[in-house]
């Protein structure tokens, strides 16, 4: 059916017509995005390495980006969401684009859809692609939206695919088990590519699939590996050895394995684009990504990490348990409705002293009361929880709450990141 056009000058006024656009926030399938994207002529002149996977896309997408570009490399990056400004989105030598270069294109997407509606990821994304393609790069990082094999970003044609790990999320659109969730993350493989698989348990359904189309298959733990010692860690890769290299910037034990992949891919490319162990240290050293277990401040310690599916909230638990002794912890809460909450309280349940839920600014976000009930339900004790309208409101009490010798951790959510990140911004900006 005919879709209204968009008639916007701002970004902000463009991003909120974009959202008016389709009925749904998510339609699985490429045929309408992939009717946009050949009448655009979107094409790359350079190696595209995509990214998907339950957990650690960010962090590997920005690790392979700040290592190529410390080897003197032109890098596109395309992640999402974002955490303040739509322009974090898309980053080229880990720059934001313009506004006004975002606006134009939008124009180009808005003209050559016509009247073929499209979600907000798949409009945003196409203009990404645009941009990305037209700026005379020497490799583009595509990251997944959700799932692969029916995200827009699987339009084009990648020399690597990254599978990070498969876990339970976004049941509604993947499915309800790791085995139907691996095949559609799965789907971003192309046939006589390198794909990589970046844990140690793949599931059937992605390792068959890989066979089925002639991937040319990596996993984590079997054909490449990462040993800890101590403070430092080793990458021993196919043909290359990295020793006694010193963590990822990233906080977090999980973050040597991301690291540990993104190795993976640059082993994979070095023909194409060539580095060396000083730009592997430089650029694990440099590397940033908010959210990520992300320190925000000291005295009391305040965490911040975009935890939202069991999987990441194990990882989250095991990594609190890692920073050592603290007389108590404060957890600002909040989450989608849609998510597995019972799921994601489970493994933080006994590292958390008191819990602040908050709502999140979104039709499908989940009350606090409803966030109350199933914490009851896993054997909270009542007084320990206390039901806030927003994440600044929360953490405002926590840090009046908390000790020196206390901790605090925000998670649950992208929105919990933006809500709390801005309110630290804010305060330090007055202080």
């Amino acid at each position: 059916m005919p879709v209204n056009s968009i008639h916007a000058d701002t970004l902000p006024e463009w991003l909120a017509g974009i959202e008016q656009l389709h009925p749904k926030n998510i339609e699985m399938g490429l045929e309408r995005v992939h009717v946009v994207k050949e009448r655009l002529g979107i094409r790359f002149d350079c190696p595209v390495i995509t990214v998907g996977g339950t957990n650690g896309k960010g962090s590997t997408c920005a690790m392979m980006q700040a290592i190529w570009q410390k080897a003197g490399h032109r890098v596109g990056l395309y992640s999402s969401p974002h955490i303040h400004d739509f322009e974090e989105r898309v980053r080229i030598d880990g720059q934001t684009v313009p506004e006004k270069t975002i606006v134009h294109t939008f124009k180009k997407v808005e003209a050559a859809r016509g009247d073929i509606p499209l979600t907000f990821f798949e409009f945003t994304t196409l203009t990404i692609m645009q941009i990305l393609a037209e700026a005379s790069l020497d490799v583009v990082i595509l990251e997944v939206g959700l799932g692969g094999r029916l995200d827009a970003v699987n339009l084009i044609d990648s020399q690597v695919a990254v599978v990070t790990n498969v876990d339970i999320d976004h049941v509604d659109f993947l499915g309800h088990t790791r085995e139907l969730i691996g095949y559609e993350k799965a789907g971003i493989f192309r046939q006589g590519k390198m794909a990589v698989y970046g844990d140690y348990d793949p599931p059937h359904s992605l390792v068959a699939y890989a066979d089925e189309i002639g991937a040319d298959l990596r996993v984590l733990g079997r054909d490449y590996h990462s040993i800890c010692q101590g403070d430092h860690w080793s990458y021993i890769g196919e043909a290359l050895q990295f020793d006694n290299l010193d963590p990822p910037k990233l906080h977090g034990k999980n973050q040597v394995k991301n690291a540990t992949n993104a190795l993976m891919v640059l082993e994979a490319m070095q023909d194409i684009l060539p580095f060396d162990e000083k730009v592997v240290r430089a650029g694990l050293s440099q590397v940033c990504l908010p959210g990520r277990f992300q320190v925000l401040q000291k005295e009391p310690l305040v965490v911040l990490d975009a935890a939202h599916n069991p999987h990441a909230a194990v990882v989250l638990a095991d990594n609190l348990r890692s920073m050592g002794e603290f007389h108590a912890t404060y957890a600002v809460f909040g989450a989608m409705s849609d998510k597995d909450i019972e799921g994601v309280i489970a493994p933080m349940k006994d590292a958390v002293d008191f819990w602040y839920l908050t709502g999140l600014p979104l039709s499908r976000a989940a009350t606090t009361e409803m966030l109350k009930e199933k914490l009851i339900a896993a054997g909270v004790r009542p007084d320990r929880i206390l039901l806030f309208e927003t994440a600044a409101d929360a953490l405002d009490t926590a840090k009046i709450n908390a000790r020196k010798n206390d901790r605090i951790i925000a998670f649950g959510s992208f929105w919990i990141v933006t809500g709390v990140t801005r309110t630290v911004h804010s305060d330090s900006s007055t202080s």
